[in-house]
């Protein structure tokens, strides 16, 4: 039975290294810093902010085009025409890259796609944990492997507390901008992937480490979580105390493993500078 390749965009913030080492194909978004576009990963989200900072612009993002997955689908069955790929896809409702996905699938009868409503490391979650189940499952099919990660995306919490607001309204990709309008002094408000869209949800108050510690606590206390593993991630700029009130927080709470990720280019875009998210899973 043909084995199965995972391909996922990089903004699912998942490292190159570790891609490499799970057998996952990064297809590259692009950010567009003044008049120059680059692809996601080009260089480091903290000289990207830097370029910006020097040019007096935000940068601005876009998803992967058809060309990006045909180049991707195309290496892929060159070296291995007996795979099947499944495109585990960045949320459908906030980029393109799943339409060029399925553009470039277009006679390409060995790619399944499917759209995780994820994105950062909520569709990093998807990827990493159906990465390691095709491993443990060597004779799985595509169609097998899709369902059991479609199962775990049912089940990934994620959410975030932006770094600078301003980059999320440059962005437009909130769908209750007047709350995030409200908010843009005082007030830490929580942005939720809800049905794959980034929705502010609650207002916290206080420290970063004290909204960090809550932010914990929202996603964890209100059902069963799986203590296995909880991930998060930091743009450039979170301080230092952050992570250390979050990672003690989640390990007094019983998870097994803290993971800890960098942003790339373009959730660095959208979050600004010093923000953290957080992904868990919930119990089946």
């Amino acid at each position: 039975m043909a084995r199965v390749i995972i391909t996922a965009e990089t903004g699912c913030d998942i490292p190159a290294a570790e891609a490499a080492e799970l057998g996952v194909e990064l297809v590259p978004m692009h950010v567009t810093i003044g008049d120059k576009t680059i692809d996601d990963g080009t260089i480091s989200p903290s000289e990207m902010l830097e370029q910006c900072r020097q040019l007096g612009v935000l940068p601005r993002t876009s998803g992967c085009v058809p060309a990006d997955f045909q180049a991707a689908f195309d290496r892929i069955h060159a070296a291995a025409p007996d795979a099947q790929i499944l495109h585990l896809a960045y949320s459908a409702v906030t980029t393109c890259s799943l339409e060029s996905a399925l553009t470039a699938a277009e006679g390409r009868d060995y790619v399944t796609t499917l759209d995780t409503q994820h994105v950062t490391v909520g569709q990093g979650l998807v990827v990493r944990e159906t990465a390691a189940w095709l491993r443990a499952h060597p004779e799985a099919d595509v169609a097998a492997a899709r369902d059991f990660a479609a199962g775990v995306a049912a089940r990934v919490r994620m959410a975030f507390l932006p770094g600078d607001l301003g980059y999320l309204r440059a962005g437009g990709r909130l769908s209750n901008v007047a709350f995030l309008g409200a908010t843009l002094l005082k007030i830490k408000p929580v942005v939720e992937l809800r049905e794959g869209r980034l929705v502010a949800t609650k207002k916290l108050r206080g420290s970063m480490s004290g909204a960090a510690v809550s932010l914990i606590d929202y996603l964890a206390l209100r059902e069963e979580f799986d203590p296995a593993r909880i991930v998060f991630v930091k743009s450039p700029g979170l301080p230092d105390q952050v992570r250390a009130a979050a990672t003690e927080h989640a390990q007094g709470l019983g998870f097994a493993q803290v993971e800890w990720y960098e942003t790339g280019n373009v959730i660095t875009s959208h979050c600004g500078p010093g923000a953290i998210g957080v992904a868990l899973l919930a119990k089946a």
